[in-house]
């Protein structure tokens, strides 16, 4: 006679060998998939106040917990270092040192299978390539910025003319077929990578880093025509609209003034506003795109019966980008695989509303991302918190989610603690300690958060002083308060120095390379 533990067992081989998941028991360590923009603005999703249509990621912050105070690092390097290591970046932050385990490198010690698809942007050479540091499967772009549809194509001269890396574990792909577009093929990588993981007894950690909507504007005509025409009346507009939108969705305090326009912005009636609308709808097509793949990545979790054991993160790696390189053209059609174009600054600024600034620099709308989790029987659905989060934290956090531990050991080291902390408890709907401090810098934009008070050194500033902002009154970052507040002033900065002398970081009006021990 089978007994109950019999027929189960028999059940768990049968499915093993039909090559189909187990829907996770009671107790299982979760997986984990981490999903991540590249240069997409605060306000540039549905769920935090966008005209642009994101269903799927509205779903997720619909079915689990946004966070409205979450920061990144402002720029594609060392948001990417700080979020795979937990820990600030060093030196330029272009890389992971060796001596700093990665996320992969922590989560495969602790028994899970990694993969990870997309932009890495952290070394394409050994050691640092994504296959050395922890993954036991990658494909995709290991530099930065790529032709979506045909990445063999080299850069535009005034990018440098250099084709970039994509990789496939350790072997370089040179040859991409018709009908390639990045965002399709990296989200296509990780469904299989899932599909794969799942038929394993282990837990898998899967990091989805979309090279989107980071220019060259590329986006497919269909897309594009959703948009058309819906960015004519201007991006002071779209601003308004969205900051209404923010309100009342409870987003953002009504007593947070909208500021005026960036000072890189320029007069709409002046421009070529049939382009310009042009270029905008061929971004918000890009961030449809990421989000109709997002989709078909939450479709492969559902059919494999493993969505309700599964952590779901989204956020960006920095606010919406002003760069404009190779001029503002408007005899280039933004979208097609032989042009490179980009938003410009009116746009950029206008993607992180409310806040001031832009990727690259310390102020709010540099370093503020959407960020969302979801997770069946733990998140509670529908939840928003103001707690504060930093990129520092995602590490330390899949360990809390996955019952794991720092590794101990590195090259025969051990590794320094980690600086992140984990943020579990909030995800619980508690009240977890606030960070102390939190420091930024690139490019000489500097920054230290303590509690309702940031110190901000802004480049744009004329007065090339730091500024003083009471981010619980005025997260804008309209009223400069330093000249109240000079002893904390002088405290604050004292500390950012001390920071960033110890981690090779540049201080405030030094140009050059960045501050060494």
């Amino acid at each position: 006679m089978n007994s109950p533990l019999t027929l189960l067992l028999r059940l768990v081989i049968l499915l093993a060998v039909a090559g189909t998941a187990l829907p996770a028991a009671t107790g299982a360590r979760p997986n984990i998939v981490l999903i991540m923009a590249d240069d997409m603005g605060f306000s540039d999703i549905g769920c935090y106040g966008s005209e642009i249509r994101t269903p799927n990621i509205d779903r997720l912050a619909r079915e689990g917990m946004m966070f409205t105070q979450f920061y990144n690092n402002a720029k594609c390097t060392t948001t990417r270092a700080s979020l795979l290591s937990g820990m600030y970046p060093r030196n330029n932050g272009n890389s992971i040192p060796r001596d700093i385990p990665t996320i992969a490198e922590t989560m495969r010690a602790n028994g899970y299978q990694t993969g990870m698809s997309g932009k890495w942007h952290l070394g394409s050479k050994p050691p640092q390539r994504p296959f050395d540091r922890g993954f036991d499967e990658y494909y995709g772009l290991m530099d930065g910025a790529v032709n979506f549809w045909n990445p063999a194509q080299p850069d535009p001269e005034f990018k440098g003319g250099k084709v970039r890396t994509f990789g496939h574990n350790d072997k370089l792909v040179k040859e991409f077929p018709a009908g390639f577009y990045t965002t399709d093929a990296f989200a296509e990588h990780a469904v299989a990578t899932i599909k794969r993981f799942a038929r394993e007894p282990k837990p898998f950690f899967i990091h989805l880093a979309f090279n989107a909507p980071h220019y060259p504007l590329h986006a497919f005509p269909e897309d594009i025509a959703k948009y058309r025409g819906k960015y004519r009346k201007g991006w002071d507009a779209m601003r308004q609209e969205r900051h209404a939108r923010q309100i009342s969705m409870g987003l953002l305090d009504p007593k947070w003034k909208l500021p005026p326009a960036d000072v890189r912005s320029y007069d709409w009636a002046n421009a070529n506003q049939d382009w310009e609308d042009l270029r905008m709808a061929t971004y918000a097509a890009m961030v449809d795109r990421m989000d109709q793949n997002i989709g078909k990545v939450l479709q492969a979790l559902k059919e494999l019966g493993i969505e309700n054991n599964t952590v779901v993160m989204f956020l960006s790696d920095n606010g919406g980008c002003t760069e404009e390189p190779g001029g503002r053209d408007d005899t280039k059609q933004p979208g097609i695989v032989s042009t490179y174009t980009a938003v410009g600054p009116a746009w950029g600024a206008a993607q992180n509303t409310p806040f001031r600034r832009y990727k690259s620099w310390t102020n709010e709308g540099g370093i503020s991302t959407p960020f969302i989790v979801r997770w069946p029987g733990q998140v509670k659905a529908g939840m928003r918190t103001n707690q504060i989060g930093h990129i520092i934290d995602v590490l330390p956090t899949c360990l809390e989610i996955a019952g794991g531990k720092p590794i101990a050991e590195i090259d025969g080291k051990k590794p320094k603690p980690l600086e992140g902390r984990g943020l579990a408890a909030v995800f619980h709907g508690q009240q977890r300690v606030a960070p102390a401090q939190l420091f930024w810098e690139w490019s000489g934009n500097c920054a230290v958060r303590e509690g309702r008070w940031k110190l901000v050194w802004d480049t744009l500033n004329t007065a090339k002083k730091w500024q003083l902002f009471d981010i619980e009154a005025d997260r804008t970052e309209l009223s400069d308060v330093a000249a109240q507040h000079m002893d904390l002033v002088k405290r604050l900065s004292s500390d950012y120095e001390r920071w960033a002398r110890g981690l090779g970081r540049r201080l405030p009006g030094q140009k050059g390379k960045a501050a060494e021990d």
